[in-house]
């Protein structure tokens, strides 16, 4: 039977990286099925990538391009070797402004972030089989809710939540779940909106391949959580034994400096 990965969001950032360095960390794939809606930058990632790639090309929000990754898979049956959910976006600004300049805006991100990569899996589970993998790139945003990034550490949190509960029910059938909790990544979601202003996010910005290694290396050894680097590892023990409403304040204020910092800095677009 035909091995393959999906991976959603493949034509930039995280998702991109993913597509790059799976045959390292899963060799004998026979495709990788990249979702985006960039076509353009999935064929130039298909120069790039040791693995075939098959294109879908598409807003997986969308049901038209999930059909098509559903009737694919019913046509081929592969068995799904990685499902790798990366398609994503975020928004900075308080909920009540980014209402007002885009009234879809904070909607549309909950429909990709959260829906479409709830469907996604949905639509490969039956494919799975002993020893598949699950990875959901989720955000240490997860850990707690933030001021001015509201809907987006909630969306986040939701990808969290329902991976760890994920792989309780599939722990039997021996196919494992890792969510990926990053902290500031040096991907597009900055380059677009122009960079980490706030100087803590500089500080401890990571480069994409080496949290993308990470987050293999873990998947690898069936981890529930995949969280890189020492800083955010205090974070997300910090979030567990300090008052919420502490760790808002510093979240406040930081992003009070990154506005102030840099004014014209709203958003990025959906990954992919």
């Amino acid at each position: 039977m035909k091995q393959i990965a999906v991976v959603t969001g493949a034509s930039s950032g995280m998702g991109r990286e993913f597509v790059l360095q799976l045959n390292s960390f899963c060799p004998g794939l026979d495709e990788i099925w990249v979702m985006a809606r960039r076509g353009g930058r999935l064929e130039r990632l298909a120069l790039q990538s040791r693995v075939p790639l098959r294109i879908l090309e598409g807003d997986i929000t969308k049901k038209k391009i999930c059909r098509r990754l559903k009737d694919l898979l019913e046509e081929q049956k592969p068995v799904v070797r990685v499902l790798i959910n990366a398609a994503g976006f975020g928004r900075t600004g308080s909920v009540e402004k980014i209402a007002a300049e885009n009234p879809a805006m904070q909607t549309d991100m909950i429909s990709l972030n959260c829906r479409a990569l709830t469907r996604i899996t949905e639509i490969c589970l039956p494919f799975m089989r002993r020893g598949s993998r699950i990875i959901n790139l989720a955000s240490a945003a997860a850990f707690c809710p933030q001021p001015y990034f509201a809907v987006y550490a909630a969306t986040k949190a939701y990808v969290l939540s329902f991976s760890r509960a994920l792989a309780k029910e599939l722990k039997q059938k021996k196919i494992y779940v890792t969510a990926v909790c990053p902290g500031p990544v040096k991907t597009e979601f900055f380059q677009i909106s122009g960079g980490p202003t706030g100087p803590l996010k500089k500080r401890i910005a990571a480069d994409a391949p080496d949290v993308v290694r990470q987050a293999l290396k873990d998947s690898l050894a069936k981890k529930e959580l995949s969280v890189f680097g020492p800083v955010m590892k205090a974070a997300m023990a910090g979030a567990k034994l300090l008052p919420h409403r502490l760790i808002m304040k510093g979240y406040k204020q930081e992003n009070r400096n990154e506005r102030t910092d840099n004014p014209r800095k709203r958003s990025r677009p959906a990954a992919g």
